[in-house]
């Protein structure tokens, strides 16, 4: 059922040969926090933004893939790789980790991000307006929506138990996130319990130690790890019969029980056109970082018959999909 959207490994795959007719194009870095599997689907939007400015892979711009498969610490020697190739521009994707490795592997190469956290926080800009420098991007909205998703969880899942928040600690993005997430927790009347997982043994650990007698959900802090694990998560949820909230629409077309936050294929499309742009001769300083606001919420019926929850017809109403 589709419904009016919300406004509000080291692995190295290169879809190109460098042969001599290539390296007339010029060639995009694309430095990828997770796996070709997870952004296969956002490649799509990356693509279609390329298309808005006249760009087409393989026809008039090449690009050269790196993806990390969660490994953060291999971000830093894949950027410079990119780097050491001349590549025209370095395409981050969905990660600050991502974005800060690229701007540190280089002040000359432009650089395009999306990110989470606040751009000017993470030390990616100086200013929205005025980038300056060699790096822009587009901001999506995560921290700010923590308001929202409890209000949401709230809503699908009755009771007065804590609300479980999984963090990953070594997130640049998870302190300020969990900060946002207990104030919008206190506003509303909600107590939580805070666990921390970094590497997929300790995202076993937090489901096994979920505490059914205290807790009635969980909710996730976005981070690209977690969004590289989501297979594991939504496994994990609902062989334990544990409601989760997750920040990525994506999820709960895969299974998750609810998901509200920004769409990620508006972001890698807006990111695609800045690419294209620059590749045109528009400096990084002259794109102010822009805000993806397209918000989505999406509810699996399916998983919420599983684990005996009944949706409310608000959240129907409010839904712009629900997975049957």
């Amino acid at each position: 059922m589709q419904r009016r959207g919300f406004m509000i490994g080291v692995g190295v795959a290169a879809v190109w040969p460098f042969g001599a007719a290539a390296q007339q194009m010029p060639v995009i870095g694309y430095l990828g926090a997770t796996s070709r599997d997870k952004d296969q689907r956002f490649l799509v939007a990356f693509r279609e933004g390329l298309k808005d400015v006249g760009l087409v892979e393989g026809d008039n711009v090449m690009v050269e893939y790196r993806w990390a498969e969660g490994h953060y610490d291999r971000l830093s020697g894949m950027a410079a790789d990119l780097v050491a190739r001349r590549v025209a521009v370095i395409f981050a994707p969905a990660s600050t980790p991502a974005a800060l490795a690229a701007k540190k592997s280089t002040s000359t190469v432009p650089v395009v991000f999306t990110v989470g956290s606040d751009p000017v926080a993470a030390g990616l800009v100086d200013s929205l307006s005025r980038p300056s420098g060699n790096v822009t991007g587009i901001s999506i909205l995560v921290s700010v929506l923590s308001a929202k998703r409890l209000e949401l969880l709230k809503a699908l899942v009755p009771g007065n138990g804590l609300i479980e928040v999984l963090m990953n600690p070594k997130s640049v993005n998870a302190w300020p996130d969990l900060k946002e997430t207990q104030a919008a927790a206190q506003a509303l009347g909600l107590e939580l319990a805070v666990r921390e997982a970094s590497t997929e043994s300790e995202i076993d650990a937090a489901f096994a130690g979920f505490d059914r007698q205290r807790s009635r959900a969980m909710f996730l802090i976005a981070d690209g790890f977690f969004r590289n694990q989501s297979q594991q998560l939504i496994e994990l949820a609902a062989r334990r019969a544990i409601p989760v909230s997750y920040p990525w629409p994506e999820f709960a077309e895969a299974g998750g029980l609810m998901c509200y936050g920004a769409s990620n294929a508006d972001a890698w499309r807006q990111g695609g056109a800045y690419v294209g742009r620059i590749i045109k001769g528009t400096k990084p300083a002259d794109l102010p970082v822009v805000q993806s606001t397209r918000l989505e919420l999406v509810i699996n019926r399916k998983t919420a018959n599983m684990l005996g929850l009944e949706i409310p017809p608000m959240l129907l109403t409010l839904a712009d999909k629900v997975v049957e």
